[in-house]
């Protein structure tokens, strides 16, 4: 069984930043990928960004320039530097994790979620 632990949310005001951490733990083979969705009330869950294994990144377009993805493989975390935060950043943001957890077997994992407002 494979868990993701995320930490980092919170309130901050337009303009400020926030820096989300995920961890990956248990049953882990290798990492596909990880990344970050984002759900705000009233709307569908959507990808922020990720990082393949191979170092290739995607951003949403409303948070390029804003937000930087990172990943540290030792530790198997990913982080993302959320900068010059704006009130329609607000949303509960998850982290993802594309994971084999055996050679052949491969899922798609979340942690619980955290809360990140944006809000003078």
């Amino acid at each position: 069984q494979v868990q993701l632990v995320e930490s980092g949310g919170g309130l901050v005001q337009p303009g400020g930043s926030l820096r989300l951490s995920c961890v990956a733990s248990g049953s882990i083979f290798s990492i596909i990928s990880m990344g970050w969705y984002r759900q705000a009330p009233g709307k569908q869950r959507e990808l922020v960004a990720d990082l393949n294994s191979g170092g290739g990144r995607n951003y949403v377009d409303s948070v390029k320039g804003r937000f930087t993805i990172t990943r540290d493989n030792a530790k198997k975390a990913v982080y993302l530097q959320m900068n010059s935060l704006k009130p329609e950043d607000t949303a509960v943001y998850y982290c993802n994790g594309r994971i084999y957890s055996t050679h052949v077997q491969w899922d798609d994992y979340w942690g619980q979620g955290t809360q990140v407002t944006v809000s003078s």
